[in-house]
């Protein structure tokens, strides 16, 4: 479990295929605190680290995780969002994040807010999806490449983020362009209270 709330960048140092899945390597500052098996968030998405060598760590991506996320379009040199597990007695200064992407969506339109950005994102949505509570509320949470953020105007398939000048600086939104894809996870308690409405 996470909070979205951001470490640090990690750079992608290479890039191995094995069969459908992908290997990615990394290099961060804490690359000597990770343990195998340890869960990391990269740009939102939790996964295990596998092996460590020359400064560097390596997570496994399978099949499923390329078709939610935007790890399959990762390149030599790009940088990653970073976040270890949290931990239980700490503060939750994000929201309760799980790390499970349920889908990517595009930047459609940055806006200046007068020091800080507007970050326009639009998704594929449908009336299952929304069902099953992939959705954004106003005021709510929602969590792109792994940072907690807070929701303004949604739509049926869009919503706007504000981004300060810190969360740019510390945060691969640096790299955000109009046209760049992100992943997204929904909030968990949206997707509970649907489920539950389903079963009634």
């Amino acid at each position: 479990m996470f909070s979205g709330i951001i470490e640090e960048f990690a750079t992608v140092v290479d890039i191995r295929h094995d069969r459908e899945n992908i290997d990615l390597t990394l290099s961060c500052s804490f690359v000597d605190e990770l343990t195998i098996d340890q869960s990391v968030a990269h740009n939102g998405v939790c996964l295990t680290v596998v092996s460590k060598a020359d400064g560097n760590y390596t997570v496994t991506a399978m099949k499923e995780t390329l078709d939610r996320s935007n790890l399959g379009l990762l390149r030599i040199g790009d940088r990653v969002n970073v976040e270890r597990s949290m931990l239980m007695n700490g503060r939750l200064d994000g929201h309760i994040v799980q790390g499970h992407v349920d889908a990517t969506a595009r930047c459609t339109e940055m806006k200046d807010a007068d020091g800080s950005t507007y970050f326009t994102f639009e998704y594929d949505a449908d009336k299952e999806m929304a069902r099953r509570g992939y959705f954004t509320v106003d005021k709510g949470s929602v969590t792109v490449n792994g940072v907690s953020l807070t929701v303004c105007n949604p739509t049926a398939n869009s919503f706007t983020v504000a981004i300060i000048p810190y969360t740019m600086e510390h945060t691969n939104f640096c790299d955000i362009r109009v046209g760049t894809v992100v992943n997204l996870e929904f909030d968990i308690i949206g997707k509970y209270i649907a489920r539950l409405q389903s079963l009634s």
